[in-house]
């Protein structure tokens, strides 16, 4: 079996419940497009892979746990795999590496993994699910999270949404008011400027200028909220 690779049998069940006891993970929110991703990850129905995925073989394993982080919004790499999995020892062992990264690659060209792009040069390439739900090779459909588990995360990448769009509603409603008070103070000394004995037309005309071209603004302004 080309694509197998075995492990204790059990044996991931007793490292993931460690892994999610781990709170030394990397706490750094998702950006725009890793939401946009999960997003479309957590919508995807059964993908088809060319590989075999079979509890106890090393590619299921690591589609579990890469799962695992997704399913917090994190995307781990190798070594984050690997010390969830086998422990700090098994992630300082190169070769170990090499064979963990030659297994993700392959799961890479099955459409079961995908490689993100890095978020700084010297970083580790970290690893995500293309969808939790796969058709493997022998048309055995798994499922690496349960509906509970994937509305969860869904529950908090729009809590993630809502915070992020609360300060651009604020800095808008902040706008609209400012450009309310120009407009209206902008007419009100058109209208002390006329009601003046001598008018002055240079104040006559900036105030309403003023007001006119603000009040064009508010209009597109609101147009597009």
């Amino acid at each position: 079996m080309k694509d197998s690779y075995l492990i204790p049998n059990g044996f991931y069940l007793i490292q993931l419940k460690l892994l999610n006891r781990d709170k030394r993970l990397d706490q750094r929110r998702p950006t725009p497009s890793e939401i946009r991703f999960l997003q479309e990850v957590l919508n995807a129905d059964y993908r088809t892979g060319n590989i075999r995925l079979r509890e106890g073989e090393y590619q299921y394993t690591l589609a579990k746990t890469i799962a695992s982080f997704q399913l917090k919004l994190r995307f781990p790499n190798v070594k984050d795999i690997i010390k969830g999995l086998f422990g700090e020892e098994k992630a300082s062992d190169i070769q170990f590496i090499r064979k963990i990264q030659t297994i993700l690659k392959k799961m890479e060209k099955s459409n079961i993994v995908q490689i993100l792009p890095k978020t700084k040069p010297w970083d580790l390439q970290r690893y995500a699910l293309t969808s939790f739900k796969f058709q493997d090779v022998d048309k055995n459909l798994v499922a690496f999270a349960t509906d509970d588990q994937m509305k969860q995360a869904q529950d908090m990448l729009r809590s993630i949404l809502d915070h992020q769009e609360a300060p651009s509603v604020k800095l808008g409603k902040t706008k609209i008011c400012l450009m309310v008070l120009i407009i209206v103070a902008s007419y009100m000394t058109s209208v002390w400027a006329l009601t003046q004995y001598v008018i002055n037309p240079i104040i006559f005309v900036l105030s309403f200028s003023a007001a006119i071209a603000f009040s064009v603004i508010l209009g597109k302004v609101l147009s597009h909220g």
